[in-house]
C-alpha cells in the first residue's frame, strides 16, 4: 500500500484509562495497566492507542480540566511510567496519540490562579473576561454545555469569566498570541517525548465571535433535549479564525514526522470540512461522528456516507466513529444484534476507523445505582450522564472481571462473568472474533484499507457497497433489519462470489451469485 500514510491504512483503538486496567489497587486504571494490556490491541490488529486526558486535574471532569500541560496526575502514575508506554507500544508496533484540551484548563491551573488574582496581571488576558451588564447579568445568553449560564461571576475583581463547559474549567482566550504560544509548546512537550499525534478536545470552540454576540433560539429544540439545545451555537464556537489555529497546530505537528492530527468537532458535515483546511493544511482527520448521530437505518445510512463521500475535500480522508467516552455505546443504541452489523460497517467503510475499549466484546452501556454517579454533566443536568459508556474493561470471569482487586470506581455490566474478553477469547462465534476477523481482512485487502467507494441500490432495510482498488473488489452487503432480506443482483464480476465473512461466522466460501440471501442481522463480505 504504497503511497498512503499508517493512519489512513491503520486503526485507531480509544482508550478512557481510568477504565481500562488498574495496578495499584484502587479501583481506577493507570498507566502500568494500558502498558499491560497493549498485546490486547496489537492482537486485535490495530495500529494505534488513542488515551484520553491523564494530566495533573482536579478531577472535576476526569482529567478534562487539565492543571498542567506537561506532566501526569499522580492516579496514573508518572513520566517514566509514560515513557514505559510508549516504549512497550513501539515494541508491539503501535502509535500512541494523546488526548489534548485546547479550549479550556482547570481553574486550579496556575495560568488561571495568575489571570484570576487582579484585573491587571499579565495573564489576565490568558482567559475570556469581561464585566457585567447594566443589571448585573451575564455578558451575553451562552450557555455551558453541562447546563446554566457560560459565565462565572468572580467577586474578588468584579468581572464574569467564561466557561463553556464547567465553572471549573474556564475558556483560554485563543486570540491571545500568548496562549497559543504556551499550548504549541506543551503539544512539543509531547511530541518531543515520542507521541505521535493528538486528539484535539473540542478544539471547534477554541475560537468564539470576537463580539461576543448572543446565540439565537434553536427552533427545533424540544423537551426532553439538553438545555444548551435551546439555542443554536452560532456565536459561542467554530468561528471563521478558527483555520488559523487549526492550521498552525498542523504546523505545528508538521515539524516531526509522519504525525497526526485529529479534531474533536461536533458540526453538520459541511462545517466540518473546513476543517481539513484549505490545501488539506488543517486536521488530518476533523472527527466524523455521523454514524453516531444517524438514524439506525439502512437508507438513513446509505444517505450519509453518499452526503460525506460527495462533501469531502479533493484529497481529503475520510474516518468513522461509532463509540466514544461521551456517547451511549454502540450496543446500547442499536442492539446487540445490529452491533455485529455496526463492527462489519465501521472496518469496510472507507476511510481509518476508531474503535472504543469494550466495543470489540459488546460491552453494553450500565446502569449506575443512585449515589454511584460519577460524571459532572449528571451532576449538573438531571437525566444526562455519561458513565453508562465508561465502566471498566471486562477482562476475564475474575473477580472485578480482572480489572481492578478491589471494586472498581464504576460498577461493571450485569453480565461480566459471561461477556469478557477471555470467554469471547475460546469462542469462535464471538463479537470478539468477529472484530479480529474484520480487521485481519481489511488489514490484508488492498481494496478494504484504503481503495475507492462505490454505493450499490438495493430495496428493503439493506445498506451495499463495493470497495475496489487495482482489479481487487469486495462487496459488502448489510441487513439493518430482524427479517431476511434477499438482494437480486450485487453486479458481482462474472455474476458470482464467495462470502469471506458473515458477521455469523458461518458462511466462509460459500459460492453466492448474482445476489445473495441474508437472514435477519446479517451482514456478508463478498470476494470476486
Amino acid at each position: 500500500m504504497a503511497g498512503t500514510r499508517w493512519w489512513q491504512r491503520g486503526i485507531i483503538y480509544h482508550v478512557y484509562p481510568r477504565s481500562f486496567q488498574d495496578t495499584d489497587g484502587d479501583g481506577i486504571g493507570d498507566l502500568e495497566g494500558i502498558e499491560q494490556r497493549l498485546e490486547h490491541i496489537a492482537g486485535l490488529g490495530c495500529d494505534a492507542v488513542w488515551i484520553s486526558p491523564v494530566y495533573p486535574s482536579p478531577m472535576k471532569d476526569h482529567g478534562y480540566d487539565v492543571a498542567d500541560y506537561t506532566g501526569i496526575h499522580p492516579l496514573f502514575g508518572t513520566l517514566e511510567d509514560f515513557d514505559r508506554l510508549v516504549a512497550r507500544a513501539r515494541a508491539l508496533g503501535l502509535k500512541v496519540i494523546m488526548d489534548f484540551v485546547p479550549n479550556h484548563s482547570s481553574d486550579q491551573h496556575p495560568w488561571f490562579l495568575e489571570s484570576r488574582s487582579s484585573r491587571d496581571n499579565p495573564k489576565r488576558d490568558w482567559y475570556v473576561w469581561r464585566d457585567a451588564k447594566p443589571d448585573g447579568s451575564p455578558p451575553n445568553n451562552w450557555i455551558s454545555v453541562f447546563s446554566g449560564p457560560a459565565w462565572k461571576w468572580d467577586e474578588a475583581t468584579g468581572q464574569y469569566y467564561l466557561h463553556s463547559f464547567l465553572p471549573e474549567q474556564p475558556d483560554l482566550n485563543w486570540r491571545n498570541p500568548e496562549v497559543r504560544a504556551a499550548m504549541y509548546d506543551a503539544m512539543r512537550f509531547w511530541l518531543d517525548r515520542g507521541v505521535d499525534g493528538f486528539r484535539l478536545d473540542v478544539v471547534y470552540y477554541c475560537m468564539k465571535d470576537p463580539e461576543l454576540r448572543d446565540n439565537p433560539p434553536n427552533p427545533g429544540w424540544k423537551p426532553g433535549m439538553p438545555e444548551i439545545d435551546t439555542l443554536l451555537q452560532t456565536n459561542s464556537n467554530d468561528h471563521e479564525d478558527m483555520a488559523i489555529v487549526i492550521s498552525e497546530m498542523r504546523e505545528l505537528v508538521d515539524e516531526y514526522d509522519d504525525r497526526l492530527l485529529i479534531g474533536e468537532i461536533y458540526l453538520p458535515l459541511e462545517r466540518l470540512m473546513a476543517y481539513y483546511g484549505r490545501d488539506l493544511s488543517g486536521a488530518h482527520l476533523p472527527f466524523n461522528f455521523q454514524l453516531i448521530l444517524t438514524p439506525w437505518e439502512a437508507r438513513e445510512v446509505a444517505a450519509l456516507v453518499e452526503q460525506y463521500e460527495g462533501l469531502l475535500p479533493e484529497g481529503g480522508w475520510p474516518n468513522w466513529v461509532l463509540g466514544n467516552h461521551d456517547q451511549r455505546r454502540v450496543a446500547g443504541r442499536v442492539g446487540a444484534a445490529q452491533a455485529r452489523i455496526a463492527a462489519m460497517l465501521l472496518f469496510t467503510l472507507r476511510g481509518t476507523p476508531t474503535l472504543y475499549y469494550g466495543d470489540e466484546i459488546g460491552m453494553p452501556n450500565v446502569d449506575i445505582p443512585p449515589g454511584r454517579g460519577e460524571d459532572a454533566w449528571g451532576r449538573h443536568e438531571a437525566g444526562f450522564t455519561r458513565d453508562p459508556q465508561r465502566t471498566p474493561m471486562q477482562w476475564d470471569d475474575t473477580e472485578h472481571a480482572g480489572f481492578s482487586t478491589v471494586e472498581p470506581w464504576l460498577p461493571l455490566s450485569p453480565d461480566w462473568r459471561a461477556r469478557n474478553v477471555a470467554s469471547q477469547d475460546r469462542d469462535p462465534g464471538s463479537m470478539l472474533t468477529l472484530h479480529r476477523r474484520l480487521i485481519a481482512l481489511r488489514r490484508g485487502s488492498p481494496a478494504l484499507a484504503i481503495g475507492d467507494w462505490s454505493g450499490i441500490e438495493t430495496v428493503g432495510d439493506v445498506f451495499a457497497f463495493k470497495r475496489h482498488r487495482e482489479g481487487d473488489e469486495i462487496t459488502v452487503v448489510l441487513n439493518f433489519g430482524a427479517r431476511e432480506e434477499e438482494v437480486a443482483d450485487l453486479h458481482l464480476p462474472g455474476g458470482a462470489g464467495r462470502i469471506t465473512l458473515s458477521t455469523h461466522l458461518d458462511r466462509d466460501d460459500e459460492t453466492v451469485g448474482p445476489g445473495v440471501r441474508l437472514r435477519p442481522n446479517e451482514g456478508v463480505i463478498i470476494v470476486a
